[in-house]
């Protein structure tokens, strides 16, 4: 079988990856294009894009880069004609996908969206083009089910989340191994940043992340670098001692941390599989937040929270995000009875989340849909 696989992201190159190793098993004679990044083509897919080409934070960026957007359409409907697929698979990243699903259907593609477009969260209109575009949806999280199925009448299949699959089948690296290949402190306790893949959000959030560091002497700051950023983009932030940088190593990093400040995003929901209690940050520019907080319904930001039906995890969001408050809600986390109900639910949000089989679960739904 012919599969072309659409992901548009970093979290959706991870995704993609263990969804190519698993159609691959399970089809031998299988043959991938796809657009992605490194670990998508190292699992076998040959690239026509790399998601860093692609990815626009915002609206106001988005509409800064129109023409590139369109240009990279154009090229997609005119690839996926020459590859011909059995099928063409999109990965979250809505806005650019739901086009391309469009036209496929049009010509006659079968197709599939693994890992749903947020509509619960925004434009929940958009279930119409769902409805017409996309043969099969394969859905990872809990409440999305009922949401399609009870709310709109359109079946589904619930997988399971593949970051649990992505995290347990990683290999563990010790901790003393991975302080001294990182040139991290040996005994300070860790405070991992993740401040997001994009250098726009990036720049803004270690800025607040840094700054409640003099108030915690007795522990390290290390910020987990993108793949999708070049180490020298970090260089400004690292002139302080107390500050350790490593790079494509987030899960790593979090195995080995006592806490976590987070921008809200895949990144939340991966530092509370990981068990490590943790601050959600979310900072947008005016335009950007103004559109966002008038489209958007939901009652919380975070993965986690939006799983759990309730604040697990502190969010903090535009102006509510400052060095005060951070400090504050980083205290509370470090030790006490926040930090013990953080670690209790984060068990319970694991069991919601369908356990390990995520990949291979949409791989095996796939191939008996195309073989039918």
């Amino acid at each position: 079988m012919k599969y072309y696989i659409i992901a548009g992201e970093a979290s959706g190159d991870l995704h993609g990856s263990n969804l190519i190793k698993a159609l691959k098993i399970k089809d031998t004679d299988a043959q991938i294009r796809c657009w992605g990044g490194d670990l998508m083509q190292q699992a076998g897919g040959n690239l026509a894009k790399h998601y860093k080409e692609m990815a626009f934070m915002g609206f106001l960026e988005v509409v800064m880069n129109l023409g590139t957007i369109a240009k990279n359409i154009k090229f997609c409907k005119e690839d996926i004609q020459q590859f011909a697929p059995d099928i063409v698979i999109f990965i979250d990243f809505s806005g650019f996908n739901l086009r391309i699903a469009k036209w496929a259907k049009l010509n006659v593609f079968k197709t599939a969206y693994y890992i749903s477009p947020q509509i619960w969260a925004s434009r929940e209109s958009r279930i119409k083009d769902i409805k017409r575009d996309i043969d099969t949806m394969y859905v990872i999280l809990p409440f999305e089910k009922d949401f399609y199925e009870n709310k709109h009448e359109y079946p589904v299949h619930f997988v399971g989340h593949p970051l649990i699959d992505a995290i347990t089948t990683k290999p563990k690296m010790g901790e003393q191994e991975f302080r001294a290949q990182n040139n991290l402190d040996a005994k300070k306790p860790i405070i991992a940043l993740l401040p997001g893949s994009r250098k726009q959000e990036v720049q803004k959030m270690l800025t607040l992340m840094l700054s409640v560091m003099p108030s915690f002497p007795n522990y390290e700051f290390v910020i987990a670098g993108a793949p999708s950023l070049e180490r020298n983009f970090y260089t400004p932030f690292l002139n302080n001692p107390n500050v350790g940088f490593v790079s494509n190593k987030t899960y790593d990093l979090l195995s080995h941390s006592y806490a976590a400040l987070v921008t809200s995003g895949t990144a939340t929901l991966e530092t509370a599989l990981f068990k490590i209690p943790q601050v959600v940050c979310y900072r947008a520019n005016w335009f950007s937040y103004q559109i966002a907080k008038r489209i958007i319904t939901l009652d919380y930001i975070s993965l986690v929270n939006l799983i759990m039906g309730k604040e697990v995890v502190k969010e903090l969001i535009q102006n509510e995000l400052n060095t005060k408050n951070l400090r504050s809600e980083l205290s509370k986390i470090l030790e006490g009875p926040f930090r013990t109900a953080q670690f209790e639910a984060y068990f319970e949000l694991e069991r919601k989340l369908g356990g390990k089989g995520a990949s291979e679960k949409t791989a095996e739904l796939i191939l008996h849909d195309l073989r039918d």
